[in-house]
C-alpha cells in the first residue's frame, strides 16, 4: 500500500546518513512509484507487479534477477511469502525482517513489533526503526517520511489552480473524504457535516475533494449532503489526474483534513497540518505519526467514549462492528478540537 511504501522509505535516508557511500534498491508494486519518485537516497527502484504476485514461475524468475544484484543485506519489512522467497534465494549475508515463527529461519535478524509508543513518531515508524539496530544506526535518530516534488510540477499545479478560479492566497482545505473502504470511510452525513463546520469557522475557504474516478458517486453524495452554503465553496471537479498531480495540489493547501488513510501519511510528508478521522477499528498508535495536538491531530472514538474499547485486546477485534461504532463517533465529539485546529492554521 502507498502508505506503507512510504512509511518504509525513512530506512534509506538513515542508511545513508551512516552509510553514504552504500547503495540503495527499494522493491515495491509499481503503483506505489509516485512517493517516492524524485527521493535523493533511493539509488534504484524495482517492482513487483500483479504478474509476479499470481504466478510462482514469474516470481521466481524476479527473484533470480534479483540475486544478480549481489546484495550484501536484504531489510524485508514485512515477511510476506513473495519476499520470503526472495530473501531466501538471494546471496545476501545479511536478511533482517519482522519476527514469524514460520518464517524466522530465512533470517539472520529479526525483531517483534513493540505495542507501546515511546516517541510522537508512531509504532509504524519506531517497528520500522528496529530493522535497522543490526547495521548498527541509531534509531533514537527518527527519521520523518518525505515526497520530493519538483519546482515544475509545483508551478504546473499552481497554474492548473488559478485556472480554475482557485486562490491559492485564500484558505484551501484538501478534504479525505473517503476511506480506502466503507470500514474506513466516515459516515457521510457526518463527513457532510465537518466540511459545513469547517466553511462555518472559515466562510472564505475554499474545499478539495480527494477522490479517484470509481468513487464520484460517493464524493457527489457527500457533497450533496453538505449545506447549501458549504457547497459554493467546494471545487467538486478540481482533482488531480494523477497521484503526483495530488501530491502537488495538496503542497500548496493549507492543511488535509478527513479519513485515516494514504493521503493523510502523504500530506504528513510533504510537511501540510493534518486533521484525521480514525476508524473505530483501526488503532490509532499505530498510525498517528507524528502527532503533535497542534499541526497534525487526529482524533478516534476511544479518545471520547472507552466503554467499547475495556474488553478486548487490540480495536481490529472490532472490525466487524465497524458501521455501528461510526454512528456513535459523532462529529459533535471532536467539533470544537477541528475549529481550534482551523484557528491555528
Amino acid at each position: 500500500m502507498i502508505g506503507d511504501v512510504l512509511a518504509s522509505s525513512i530506512l534509506f535516508e538513515a542508511i545513508k546518513h551512516q552509510y553514504p557511500d552504500a547503495e540503495l534498491h527499494y522493491l515495491i508494486n509499481t503503483h506505489t512509484f509516485p512517493v517516492v519518485d524524485q527521493n535523493p537516497y533511493i539509488d534504484k527502484i524495482h517492482f513487483f507487479t500483479p504478474e509476479h504476485e499470481k504466478s510462482k514461475l514469474k516470481l521466481i524468475k524476479f527473484a533470480k534477477q534479483l540475486r544478480k544484484e549481489n546484495y550484501d543485506v536484504i531489510i524485508d519489512v514485512y515477511s510476506k511469502l513473495s519476499s520470503n522467497l526472495i530473501t531466501l534465494l538471494s546471496k545476501a549475508k545479511i536478511k533482517i525482517s519482522k519476527y514469524k515463527p514460520y518464517t524466522s529461519f530465512i533470517y539472520n535478524h529479526t525483531y517483534k513489533d513493540a505495542n507501546k509508543v515511546i516517541s510522537k513518531a508512531g509504532l509504524a515508524i519506531e517497528n520500522r526503526l528496529q530493522l535497522l539496530i543490526p547495521l548498527g544506526i541509531d534509531i533514537s535518530n527518527i527519521v520523518r517520511p518525505k515526497i520530493y516534488l519538483t519546482e515544475e510540477e509545483k508551478s504546473k499545479i499552481k497554474v492548473f489552480l488559478e485556472s480554475n478560479r482557485i486562490d491559492t492566497s485564500k484558505p484551501l482545505y484538501m478534504i479525505g473524504v473517503l476511506g480506502s473502504g466503507p470500514n474506513k470511510t466516515y459516515p457521510f452525513d457526518y463527513m457532510a457535516s465537518v466540511i459545513d463546520t469547517i466553511v462555518k469557522t472559515q466562510p472564505k475557504s475554499q474545499i478539495l475533494f480527494n477522490y479517484i474516478p470509481n468513487q464520484e458517486a460517493d464524493a457527489k453524495a457527500i457533497l450533496d449532503l453538505c449545506k447549501s452554503e458549504t457547497q459554493n465553496n467546494i471545487h467538486f471537479n478540481v482533482f488531480g489526474k494523477s497521484l503526483r498531480d495530488f501530491l502537488a495540489i495538496t503542497q500548496h493547501c493549507d492543511a488535509l483534513i478527513g479519513n485515516e488513510g494514504g493521503a493523510i501519511n502523504m500530506a504528513k510528508a510533504l510537511s501540510i497540518p493534518t486533521f484525521t478521522i480514525f476508524s473505530p477499528w483501526i488503532k490509532k498508535e499505530a498510525w498517528n505519526m507524528f502527532d503533535d495536538g497542534k499541526k497534525h491531530l487526529s482524533v478516534h472514538l476511544k479518545d471520547y467514549d472507552k466503554q467499547p474499547y475495556l474488553d478486548i485486546n487490540h480495536p481490529k477485534e472490532l472490525k466487524s462492528k465497524a458501521s455501528e461504532l461510526y454512528l456513535k463517533f459523532k462529529p459533535s465529539y471532536f467539533e470544537e478540537d477541528l475549529v481550534k485546529f482551523l484557528e491555528r492554521l
